[in-house]
Formats: C-alpha cells, structure tokens, sequence
C-alpha cells in the first residue's frame, strides 16, 4: 500500500502512524523533563496529566501548560491542535476518578475534573487566552470548541 493510499484512508484531520509515534516520543521526552524539575516550555507552566487509557486500561501521561485557576485549581485546554478531541481528553472523560497531576518535583496529587460550560467557561477562556493569545489563534482556525477543564484537587 503506497503512502497516499493509506492517508486516503484516513479521515482529514487525523494523524497518521508516523505522526502519533512522533507525539509520544515528544510527549515522554517532554514529561521526563517536567517530572526533572523544568516547569516552563514555550513560556507557559506545565505540568504532567496522568490518566488511564479509556480502552486499553494502561496508564497515559500527558504534559499540558495549565492556567491558575483560584489558589486551588488548574484549567487546561483540550486543543488537540485539530479538528478532534485530543486521546488525553477523552480518556480523562471515561476514568474521570483516576486522574492524577504531577507538577515538576512534586509527587503526583489526585484531582477532580470539570469542563467548565457558559459564562463559567467565557470567562476562564478570556483568562487563558490573555495569557497566551495564541491559544485565541489556534482556536480561529478550529471548526470545534475547545473544551476547558477545571482540575481541582480531591
């Protein structure tokens, strides 16, 4: 089967095998580095999203740049970089009470989901993206709404 061939067969907007295997190469370079002690890339805090895989089970890591949210809250964005929910979205979405969040040097801190809706979403999203405007740029050029989640902890 040829190069074309295969991506013919897949949906636009999806990555291919080659593309997922370079996201979590980069994703497990990017956590090792955080879960070291870095907790800045590209000017933004992150930190590193532990969940469970929603049909395999095992165990995900994900680094994220998170937003503050009160003194006991983080707000992430599920931008994916595309026209879909990233793979970390959904399985926080199925295992929602396994979540746990790792900041860089600390251990690793159980925390509640939330995706924010209304004027409760408008208004962290206005915060977020004053923050880091380029998150208001990627979301331009998305035919979906990102989705923010509120972790809070358990």
């Amino acid at each position: 089967m040829t190069q074309n061939q295969q991506t013919a067969k897949r949906k636009p907007g999806t990555p291919g095998r080659f593309s997922r295997w370079i996201q979590r190469t980069m994703n497990a370079r990017t956590s090792r580095k955080i879960h070291a002690g870095r907790d800045k890339l590209m000017g933004m805090d992150v930190l590193v999203l532990q969940t469970r895989g929603r049909r395999s089970g095992e165990p995900r890591e994900t680094p994220l740049a998170w937003f503050p949210d009160g003194d006991n809250a983080w707000l992430v964005v599920a931008s994916g970089g595309g026209s879909q929910h990233p793979d970390w979205h959904a399985n926080l979405m199925a295992h929602p009470t396994q979540a746990t969040v790792a900041f860089p040097g600390r251990d690793p801190l159980p925390v509640t989901p939330e995706t924010l809706t209304g004027p409760t979403r408008t208004e962290a999203w206005h915060r977020i993206t004053t923050t880091q405007p380029r998150l208001a740029k990627y979301q331009s050029k998305s035919p979906r709404r990102y989705p923010v989640i509120r972790l809070t902890p358990r």
